[in-house]
């Protein structure tokens, strides 16, 4: 397996890290790690135009796991699915999915879209990835989980640490937006 540092599609990689500045930059994420109030009208075109490009380079390149663009890239891919349409991120799943079998893709990658996709479907999610905005200043809630007596035993197959620890960082990271938001926040 080539190096996944020296990625064989360097405008490929660069052009994903680019987008996934532009992504996060979208969302509220500033270069010194900050994070600021979201654009969600700006959040939708971003996604929309990242949503495209990835859809362009599966088609030409199959889905640009670490072989292809190096681990950044390929972590900036799979975001660019995570923020995509859910029609989109069914078909990354099952592409992320066969590049884990690969090893050029990661489990946590795996673990984190599925719940997304498990999550935007309305079903349980497995892994503990996903929460919801309560959208009226009380912060942040677990959508629902499959087996939650189990959850730690199948987060560290994935390679993900125990949910307590992620439940603190996601609590820290994330703001919760007051109800007027709410409206703003639809698709």
């Amino acid at each position: 397996m080539p190096d996944p540092a020296q990625p064989q599609q360097p405008d490929l990689a660069d052009e994903l890290l680019r987008r996934m500045t532009t992504d996060q930059h979208a969302r509220g994420v500033r270069d010194n790690g900050e994070i600021a109030a979201p654009d969600y009208e700006l959040m939708r075109t971003v996604d929309n135009d990242n949503t495209a490009a990835l859809q362009r380079i599966i088609d030409e390149h199959g889905w640009p796991g670490h072989s292809l663009v190096g681990e950044q890239a390929a972590n900036a891919a799979w975001l660019i699915a995570q923020h995509a349409d859910l029609d989109f991120q069914q078909r990354a799943l099952g592409l992320v999915r066969d590049a884990v079998t690969r090893n050029d893709a990661t489990t946590q990658q795996l673990a984190l879209l599925t719940d997304r996709v498990l999550m935007r479907q309305g079903q349980p999610q497995i892994y503990g990835t996903q929460y919801r905005d309560l959208c009226d200043g009380r912060g942040y809630q677990l959508w629902d989980v499959t087996d939650p007596d189990n959850l730690d035993v199948r987060r560290a197959e994935a390679d993900l640490g125990p949910h307590a620890d992620y439940e603190v960082a996601i609590r820290s990271t994330y703001r919760p937006h007051p109800q007027e938001l709410r409206a703003e926040r639809a698709p």
